[in-house]
């Protein structure tokens, strides 16, 4: 029987040697050296110890539970989410001029809006007898308390000062050209026997807003002939299942990345706007509205932004601080907010908060740990009080991921396309639902996904081929499809606040 020779050029040949010798060139060496695949010998005769799991190196690799942990989540059957808020109870209104002859008020809007146009058209509610605070604007502000004496045209009124001449109002430092001028009515005055307020009675204002779903999709595919390869390396899914199998890992990877998206997609999404008409060409869906409203474009639209908390000193940032308070104090004035902030902003809110609490033993004190310096110090704050404000403050992990929002290029302090954290009020608020007819009690932050009696929408899951078990076509493949559809409700947006 002959040896098999291996000829240059390749490991193995099958060509017979043309003598039965038992020679070295016959036969594979096991103790050489090589270590390349055209040498004859092998480069390690000894079997490795092989480490067959996964080394977990950058922990736990998925961002989604931000909105898990603030919102809710509710079905929905139509394609569009409608709701309405409470507007102000009290109105302000800006002025650009008050005439110091006639007492004559140019009125140019509502505070706290920017409708111009639908405060030319309605006018203000300011009627005869009403008395009114007006004040000039000014860093230093003068304030001048007066009479409503006539009502005037939609942007116009007549008042007539308490104490003094307008004129002499002026004179005093009262900047009656300011563009800065507010004013709001305080009370009434009538004399005895006097008819009751005249005019047209004040309307509540009408606030309604909208969304729509969005439907997001994914796919992973593996062929039959990849199914059945095993691996040496072991593999575990985020659902637990493990094996040797390799297409589990990346069916799990794209698993994983889905659901990462649909929280992604609630806090990134737009409304299609300019880019409309090529976003409708590309989705040929002409003429239907595109994109949806996530949570940055809400709070930017509706809400609130600052570039406060930036980390440059503890008195700056604590004044920093202080002004989002007094914003909030503008607002609905919530005492409970959680505060989800990349990695500088928490380390800036622990340094100013820790610079608070600079007295003790070596300039710090120990006194939550009954004064003991032995138990270590706990400068990671996680939850604290301002003024009437209870925050509960957190490292949101989508903005310190390398990938996503922690990159560099995303969280520079600087223009409205950066986020280093968000405030987001805690609790509920009651909003009248037009779809139900009623009034209804609901997180300020909640998902409303597609579901019915027929379909469920809030994530599905189906494998189509003819491997896995499941047959369905003649395709030699597994093929497992994801598709969510859903969107994001912001109520009272004006009670949220980006950090910049």
């Amino acid at each position: 029987m002959a040896a098999i020779t291996p000829t240059a050029g390749s490991s193995l040949n099958a060509t017979p040697s043309p003598i039965q010798a038992a020679i070295a060139t016959n036969y594979l060496d096991f103790h050489g050296t090589g270590g390349t695949v055209t040498d004859t010998t092998w480069a390690q005769q000894y079997l490795p110890d092989l480490i067959e799991k996964e080394a977990e190196v950058f922990g736990k690799r998925t961002i989604a539970g931000f909105l898990n942990q603030v919102g809710a989540e509710e079905s929905m059957a139509s394609d569009q989410v409608i709701w309405s808020e409470q507007g102000r109870l009290h109105l302000s209104y800006k002025s650009t001029g008050v005439n110091t002859t006639t007492g004559v008020v140019t009125i140019s809007g509502v505070v706290g809006t920017t409708d111009t146009a639908s405060f030319t058209a309605n006018g203000h509610s300011l009627r005869i007898g009403q008395t009114v605070v007006i004040s000039d604007g000014a860093a230093s502000p003068y304030v001048v308390k007066a009479y409503v004496s006539n009502a005037g045209t939609n942007t116009t009124c007549t008042v007539v000062p308490y104490a003094d001449t307008w004129a002499d109002i002026a004179t005093a430092g009262f900047d009656n050209t300011s563009a800065n001028i507010r004013l709001f009515a305080y009370g009434s005055e009538f004399i005895k026997g006097q008819n009751g307020m005249q005019g047209d009675p004040v309307q509540p204002e009408f606030k309604s807003y909208t969304n729509k779903p969005i439907i997001l999709k994914d796919k992973y595919a593996v062929s039959g002939s990849d199914t059945s390869r095993i691996g040496w390396v072991e593999v575990a899914s985020e659902e637990g299942a493990s094996g040797y199998l390799w297409y589990l890992k990346a069916e799990s990877d794209t698993r994983a990345r889905f659901n990462d998206s649909l929280e992604m997609a609630m806090v990134e999404s737009e409304k299609g706007v300019a880019a409309e008409s090529i976003i409708d060409s590309t989705l040929g869906s002409a003429g239907d509205e595109t994109g949806s409203e996530g949570l940055f474009a809400a709070i930017k639209s509706r809400g609130h932004y600052t570039s406060g908390i930036g980390g440059t000193s503890a008195s700056d940032d604590l004044g920093s601080f202080d002004e989002i308070l007094k914003k909030f104090d503008e607002q609905g004035a919530i005492e409970e907010y959680m505060l989800y902030v990349n990695r500088d902003v928490s380390l800036a809110i622990d340094d100013m908060l820790a610079a608070q609490n600079s007295y003790g033993s070596g300039g710090t004190s120990y006194g939550v740990f009954n004064n003991s310096e032995d138990m270590a110090l706990n400068l990671g704050f996680a939850g604290f009080r301002r003024g009437s404000y209870d925050f509960y403050k957190t490292d949101w992990k989508y903005l310190n991921d390398a990938t996503l929002r922690g990159q560099t290029a995303f969280n520079k302090v600087g223009g409205e396309g950066t986020v280093r954290g968000v405030l987001i009020p805690a609790g509920v608020s009651s909003v009248y639902d037009e779809v139900l007819g009623r009034n209804l009690r609901r997180p300020f932050l909640h998902v409303r996904y597609r579901a019915s009696n027929i379909d469920n929408r809030k994530l599905k899951t189906w494998i189509t081929g003819s491997v896995g078990g499941n047959i369905t076509s003649e395709l030699d493949a597994m093929e497992i499809h994801f598709l969510s559809e859903r969107c994001l409700i912001v109520q009272g947006a004006n009670n949220f606040m980006l950090l910049n």
